[in-house]
Protein backbone atom coordinates (compact mmCIF):
# COMPACT_ATOMS: atom_id res chain seq x y z
CA UNK A 1 0.00 0.00 0.00
CA UNK A 2 2.76 2.45 0.94
CA UNK A 3 4.67 1.72 -2.26
CA UNK A 4 1.51 2.35 -4.28
CA UNK A 5 0.88 5.70 -2.60
CA UNK A 6 4.49 6.80 -3.13
CA UNK A 7 4.30 5.73 -6.78
CA UNK A 8 1.10 7.68 -7.37
CA UNK A 9 2.58 10.78 -5.76
CA UNK A 10 5.64 10.49 -8.01
CA UNK A 11 3.34 10.14 -11.03
CA UNK A 12 1.53 13.32 -9.93
CA UNK A 13 4.67 15.46 -9.96
CA UNK A 14 5.13 15.60 -13.79
CA UNK A 15 1.38 16.22 -14.15
CA UNK A 16 1.56 19.21 -11.82
CA UNK A 17 4.68 20.48 -13.58
CA UNK A 18 2.90 20.23 -16.94
CA UNK A 19 -0.20 22.03 -15.62
CA UNK A 20 2.00 24.72 -14.10
CA UNK A 21 3.97 25.32 -17.29
CA UNK A 22 0.85 25.28 -19.46
CA UNK A 23 -0.94 27.73 -17.17
CA UNK A 24 2.09 30.05 -17.15
CA UNK A 25 2.37 29.98 -20.96
CA UNK A 26 -1.34 30.65 -21.41
CA UNK A 27 -1.34 33.59 -19.02
CA UNK A 28 1.81 35.27 -20.28
CA UNK A 29 1.22 34.29 -23.90
CA UNK A 30 -2.07 36.18 -23.90
CA UNK A 31 -1.02 39.05 -21.65
CA UNK A 32 2.55 40.24 -21.39
CA UNK A 33 3.71 41.97 -18.17
CA UNK A 34 3.36 45.28 -20.02
CA UNK A 35 -0.27 44.51 -20.87
CA UNK A 36 -0.95 43.52 -17.26
CA UNK A 37 0.56 46.79 -16.07
CA UNK A 38 -1.63 48.83 -18.42
CA UNK A 39 -4.75 47.02 -17.19
CA UNK A 40 -3.98 47.59 -13.51
CA UNK A 41 -2.81 51.16 -13.89
CA UNK A 42 -6.16 51.91 -15.48
CA UNK A 43 -5.17 55.02 -17.41
CA UNK A 44 -5.42 55.66 -21.13
CA UNK A 45 -2.14 57.53 -21.45
CA UNK A 46 0.07 55.56 -19.08
CA UNK A 47 3.78 56.27 -19.42
CA UNK A 48 6.46 53.64 -19.95
CA UNK A 49 8.08 54.76 -16.69
CA UNK A 50 4.89 53.94 -14.79
CA UNK A 51 4.72 50.55 -16.48
CA UNK A 52 8.31 49.73 -15.54
CA UNK A 53 7.71 50.84 -11.95
CA UNK A 54 4.61 48.64 -11.69
CA UNK A 55 6.56 45.66 -13.03
CA UNK A 56 9.45 46.20 -10.61
CA UNK A 57 7.12 46.38 -7.62
CA UNK A 58 5.58 43.01 -8.49
CA UNK A 59 8.61 41.17 -9.86
CA UNK A 60 7.50 41.17 -13.51
CA UNK A 61 10.56 43.08 -14.70
CA UNK A 62 12.61 39.85 -14.96
CA UNK A 63 12.83 37.61 -18.05
CA UNK A 64 10.10 34.99 -18.31
CA UNK A 65 12.11 31.72 -18.45
CA UNK A 66 15.82 32.45 -18.87
CA UNK A 67 17.90 35.33 -17.54
CA UNK A 68 20.90 35.78 -19.84
CA UNK A 69 22.39 38.58 -17.76
CA UNK A 70 22.58 36.50 -14.56
CA UNK A 71 25.25 33.97 -13.63
CA UNK A 72 25.03 30.32 -12.55
CA UNK A 73 21.75 29.05 -11.26
CA UNK A 74 20.40 32.59 -11.16
CA UNK A 75 19.92 32.33 -14.91
CA UNK A 76 16.90 30.20 -14.03
CA UNK A 77 15.99 31.40 -10.54
CA UNK A 78 15.97 35.11 -11.43
CA UNK A 79 13.02 34.71 -13.79
CA UNK A 80 9.30 35.34 -13.61
CA UNK A 81 8.57 31.63 -14.04
CA UNK A 82 10.67 30.59 -11.06
CA UNK A 83 9.51 33.33 -8.70
CA UNK A 84 5.82 33.15 -9.68
CA UNK A 85 5.20 29.49 -10.62
CA UNK A 86 7.89 27.18 -9.22
CA UNK A 87 7.31 28.57 -5.74
CA UNK A 88 3.75 27.20 -5.90
CA UNK A 89 5.14 23.68 -5.35
CA UNK A 90 6.26 24.83 -1.90
CA UNK A 91 2.77 26.36 -1.42
CA UNK A 92 4.27 29.82 -1.39
CA UNK A 93 1.60 31.68 -3.31
CA UNK A 94 3.21 35.08 -3.01
CA UNK A 95 1.26 38.29 -3.34
CA UNK A 96 -1.59 39.31 -5.58
CA UNK A 97 -1.09 42.03 -8.14
CA UNK A 98 -2.74 44.48 -5.73
CA UNK A 99 -0.29 43.54 -2.93
CA UNK A 100 -2.45 41.18 -0.83
CA UNK A 101 -0.96 38.00 0.65
CA UNK A 102 -2.59 35.19 -1.35
CA UNK A 103 -1.76 32.53 1.24
CA UNK A 104 -3.46 34.50 3.97
CA UNK A 105 -6.49 35.06 1.76
CA UNK A 106 -6.72 31.31 1.08
CA UNK A 107 -6.49 30.42 4.76
CA UNK A 108 -9.19 32.94 5.62
CA UNK A 109 -11.59 32.25 2.78
CA UNK A 110 -11.44 28.45 2.75
CA UNK A 111 -13.64 28.17 5.86
CA UNK A 112 -16.73 29.91 4.40
CA UNK A 113 -16.32 27.75 1.28
CA UNK A 114 -16.13 24.56 3.35
CA UNK A 115 -19.10 25.67 5.45
CA UNK A 116 -21.23 25.58 2.30
CA UNK A 117 -19.59 22.90 0.18
CA UNK A 118 -19.31 20.13 2.80
CA UNK A 119 -23.03 20.16 3.83
CA UNK A 120 -24.09 20.42 0.18
CA UNK A 121 -21.90 17.43 -0.67
CA UNK A 122 -22.88 15.24 2.29
CA UNK A 123 -26.61 16.03 2.34
CA UNK A 124 -26.82 16.00 -1.45
CA UNK A 125 -25.14 12.59 -1.64
CA UNK A 126 -27.52 11.14 0.95
CA UNK A 127 -30.63 12.64 -0.68
CA UNK A 128 -29.67 11.66 -4.22
CA UNK A 129 -28.82 8.06 -3.33
CA UNK A 130 -31.96 7.64 -1.22
CA UNK A 131 -34.20 9.08 -3.93
CA UNK A 132 -32.50 6.96 -6.61
CA UNK A 133 -32.98 3.79 -4.56
CA UNK A 134 -36.64 4.72 -4.04
CA UNK A 135 -37.14 5.08 -7.80
CA UNK A 136 -35.36 1.79 -8.49
CA UNK A 137 -37.48 0.07 -5.83
CA UNK A 138 -40.60 1.07 -7.81
CA UNK A 139 -38.99 0.57 -11.22
CA UNK A 140 -41.39 0.01 -14.08
CA UNK A 141 -44.25 1.76 -12.28
CA UNK A 142 -45.78 5.20 -12.51
CA UNK A 143 -43.72 6.24 -9.49
CA UNK A 144 -40.58 5.41 -11.45
CA UNK A 145 -41.78 7.39 -14.47
CA UNK A 146 -42.88 10.30 -12.31
CA UNK A 147 -39.56 10.34 -10.48
CA UNK A 148 -37.60 10.44 -13.75
CA UNK A 149 -39.81 13.23 -15.14
CA UNK A 150 -39.37 15.15 -11.89
CA UNK A 151 -35.58 14.80 -12.16
CA UNK A 152 -35.61 15.99 -15.77
CA UNK A 153 -37.65 19.04 -14.76
CA UNK A 154 -35.19 19.86 -11.96
CA UNK A 155 -32.26 19.47 -14.37
CA UNK A 156 -33.91 21.84 -16.84
CA UNK A 157 -34.11 24.69 -14.32
CA UNK A 158 -31.09 26.95 -14.02
CA UNK A 159 -29.33 27.27 -10.67
CA UNK A 160 -29.86 31.02 -10.91
CA UNK A 161 -33.63 30.41 -10.77
CA UNK A 162 -33.26 28.55 -7.49
CA UNK A 163 -31.03 31.31 -6.11
CA UNK A 164 -33.31 34.19 -7.08
CA UNK A 165 -36.49 32.37 -6.03
CA UNK A 166 -34.99 31.32 -2.70
CA UNK A 167 -33.75 34.81 -1.94
CA UNK A 168 -37.13 36.34 -2.82
CA UNK A 169 -39.39 33.85 -1.02
CA UNK A 170 -37.32 32.88 2.02
CA UNK A 171 -35.29 36.05 2.46
CA UNK A 172 -37.49 38.92 1.29
CA UNK A 173 -41.09 37.72 1.82
CA UNK A 174 -40.73 35.39 4.83
CA UNK A 175 -37.70 37.14 6.36
CA UNK A 176 -36.44 33.81 7.70
CA UNK A 177 -32.78 34.26 6.77
CA UNK A 178 -30.61 37.09 5.41
CA UNK A 179 -30.44 37.39 1.65
CA UNK A 180 -26.67 37.82 1.63
CA UNK A 181 -23.68 38.31 3.88
CA UNK A 182 -21.60 36.21 6.26
CA UNK A 183 -20.27 36.25 9.81
CA UNK A 184 -17.83 33.87 11.47
CA UNK A 185 -18.68 31.45 14.25
CA UNK A 186 -22.08 29.97 15.04
CA UNK A 187 -23.78 33.04 13.60
CA UNK A 188 -22.79 31.82 10.13
CA UNK A 189 -25.57 29.21 10.24
CA UNK A 190 -28.32 31.66 9.29
CA UNK A 191 -26.25 32.85 6.33
CA UNK A 192 -25.34 29.42 4.91
CA UNK A 193 -28.59 27.50 5.45
CA UNK A 194 -30.30 28.92 2.35
CA UNK A 195 -27.28 28.43 0.03
CA UNK A 196 -26.94 24.85 1.30
CA UNK A 197 -30.61 24.07 0.63
CA UNK A 198 -30.40 25.61 -2.85
CA UNK A 199 -27.18 23.70 -3.57
CA UNK A 200 -28.81 20.41 -2.58
CA UNK A 201 -32.07 21.01 -4.45
CA UNK A 202 -30.35 22.16 -7.65
CA UNK A 203 -28.31 18.95 -7.74
CA UNK A 204 -31.11 16.46 -7.08
CA UNK A 205 -32.11 16.05 -10.73
CA UNK A 206 -28.70 15.20 -12.21
CA UNK A 207 -27.48 13.31 -9.13
CA UNK A 208 -30.55 11.10 -8.82
CA UNK A 209 -30.58 10.17 -12.49
CA UNK A 210 -26.87 9.29 -12.32
CA UNK A 211 -27.29 7.02 -9.30
CA UNK A 212 -30.49 5.51 -10.71
CA UNK A 213 -28.53 4.46 -13.80
CA UNK A 214 -25.84 2.85 -11.62
CA UNK A 215 -28.37 0.93 -9.54
CA UNK A 216 -30.35 -0.26 -12.56
CA UNK A 217 -27.16 -1.73 -14.03
CA UNK A 218 -26.69 -3.74 -10.85
CA UNK A 219 -30.31 -4.92 -10.62
CA UNK A 220 -30.01 -7.31 -13.55
CA UNK A 221 -26.81 -9.04 -12.43
CA UNK A 222 -26.53 -12.63 -11.25
CA UNK A 223 -25.79 -11.89 -7.60
CA UNK A 224 -29.07 -9.94 -7.34
CA UNK A 225 -31.08 -12.86 -8.75
CA UNK A 226 -29.30 -15.18 -6.34
CA UNK A 227 -30.15 -12.92 -3.40
CA UNK A 228 -33.81 -12.88 -4.42
CA UNK A 229 -33.79 -16.66 -4.85
CA UNK A 230 -32.63 -16.97 -1.24
CA UNK A 231 -35.76 -15.17 -0.15
CA UNK A 232 -34.30 -11.78 0.69
CA UNK A 233 -36.72 -8.88 0.53
CA UNK A 234 -36.34 -6.28 -2.20
CA UNK A 235 -35.45 -3.70 0.46
CA UNK A 236 -32.52 -5.80 1.71
CA UNK A 237 -31.41 -6.55 -1.84
CA UNK A 238 -31.28 -2.84 -2.65
CA UNK A 239 -29.54 -1.56 0.48
CA UNK A 240 -27.37 -4.55 1.37
CA UNK A 241 -26.22 -5.78 -2.02
CA UNK A 242 -26.89 -3.31 -4.83
CA UNK A 243 -25.80 -0.24 -2.90
CA UNK A 244 -22.63 -1.96 -1.69
CA UNK A 245 -21.61 -3.07 -5.17
CA UNK A 246 -22.29 0.37 -6.64
CA UNK A 247 -19.93 2.12 -4.22
CA UNK A 248 -16.96 2.13 -6.61
CA UNK A 249 -18.64 4.30 -9.29
CA UNK A 250 -20.12 6.42 -6.50
CA UNK A 251 -16.63 7.03 -5.09
CA UNK A 252 -15.31 7.77 -8.58
CA UNK A 253 -17.97 10.42 -9.09
CA UNK A 254 -17.17 11.95 -5.72
CA UNK A 255 -13.60 12.75 -6.89
CA UNK A 256 -14.92 15.49 -9.14
CA UNK A 257 -16.54 17.14 -6.13
CA UNK A 258 -13.42 17.17 -3.94
CA UNK A 259 -11.76 20.29 -5.39
CA UNK A 260 -15.02 22.23 -5.13
CA UNK A 261 -15.17 21.51 -1.40
CA UNK A 262 -12.11 23.71 -0.97
CA UNK A 263 -12.36 26.02 -3.95
CA UNK A 264 -15.96 26.94 -3.26
CA UNK A 265 -19.11 27.37 -5.31
CA UNK A 266 -18.78 30.23 -7.77
CA UNK A 267 -22.49 30.94 -8.19
CA UNK A 268 -23.67 30.49 -4.61
CA UNK A 269 -20.87 32.51 -3.05
CA UNK A 270 -21.21 35.32 -5.58
CA UNK A 271 -24.98 35.73 -5.26
CA UNK A 272 -25.09 35.34 -1.48
CA UNK A 273 -22.11 37.59 -0.81
CA UNK A 274 -20.14 34.88 1.00
CA UNK A 275 -16.39 35.63 1.18
CA UNK A 276 -15.22 32.18 0.08
CA UNK A 277 -12.72 30.98 -2.49
CA UNK A 278 -15.33 30.84 -5.25
CA UNK A 279 -16.09 34.56 -5.06
CA UNK A 280 -12.37 35.15 -4.52
CA UNK A 281 -11.65 33.53 -7.89
CA UNK A 282 -14.43 35.41 -9.66
CA UNK A 283 -13.18 38.73 -8.28
CA UNK A 284 -9.63 37.88 -9.39
CA UNK A 285 -10.82 37.07 -12.91
CA UNK A 286 -12.81 40.31 -13.14
CA UNK A 287 -9.82 42.30 -11.86
CA UNK A 288 -7.47 40.30 -14.14
CA UNK A 289 -5.31 39.46 -11.13
CA UNK A 290 -3.38 36.62 -12.73
CA UNK A 291 -1.36 35.82 -9.62
CA UNK A 292 -4.51 34.74 -7.77
CA UNK A 293 -5.92 32.84 -10.75
CA UNK A 294 -2.65 30.92 -11.24
CA UNK A 295 -2.64 30.00 -7.55
CA UNK A 296 -6.25 28.76 -7.72
CA UNK A 297 -5.58 26.69 -10.85
CA UNK A 298 -2.56 25.06 -9.21
CA UNK A 299 -4.45 24.40 -5.97
CA UNK A 300 -7.33 22.85 -7.90
CA UNK A 301 -4.91 20.53 -9.72
CA UNK A 302 -3.33 19.41 -6.44
CA UNK A 303 -6.73 18.69 -4.87
CA UNK A 304 -7.94 16.76 -7.92
CA UNK A 305 -4.86 14.54 -7.97
CA UNK A 306 -5.17 14.02 -4.21
CA UNK A 307 -8.78 12.99 -4.75
CA UNK A 308 -7.74 10.40 -7.33
CA UNK A 309 -5.23 8.88 -4.90
CA UNK A 310 -7.74 8.77 -2.04
CA UNK A 311 -10.34 7.20 -4.33
CA UNK A 312 -7.99 4.44 -5.45
CA UNK A 313 -7.15 3.71 -1.81
CA UNK A 314 -10.83 3.64 -0.83
CA UNK A 315 -11.49 1.03 -3.54
CA UNK A 316 -9.72 -1.53 -1.38
CA UNK A 317 -12.14 -0.83 1.48
CA UNK A 318 -15.36 -1.32 -0.51
CA UNK A 319 -14.23 -4.03 -2.91
CA UNK A 320 -11.98 -6.86 -1.62
CA UNK A 321 -11.22 -7.87 -5.20
CA UNK A 322 -9.09 -4.75 -5.60
CA UNK A 323 -5.56 -5.17 -4.29
CA UNK A 324 -2.90 -2.49 -4.31
CA UNK A 325 0.76 -3.47 -4.27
Amino acid sequence: MLAYIVRRILYAIPILVGVNILTFILFFGINSPDDMARVHLGTKRVTQEAIEAWKRERGYDKPLFWNRDAEGKEKFTETVFFTKSVSLFAFRFGRADDGRDIGQDLRTRMWPSLAIAVPVFMVGLLVNITFALFIVFFRGTYLDLGGVVFCVVLMSISTLFYVITGQYLVGKLMHLVPISGYVSGLGAFKFIILPVIIGVVSGIGAGTRWYRTLFLEEVGKDYVRTARAKGLSEFKVLFKHILKNALIPILTGAVVILPTLFLGSLILESFFGIPGLGSYTIDAINAQDFAIVRAMVFLGSVLYILGLILTDISYTLVDPRVRLS
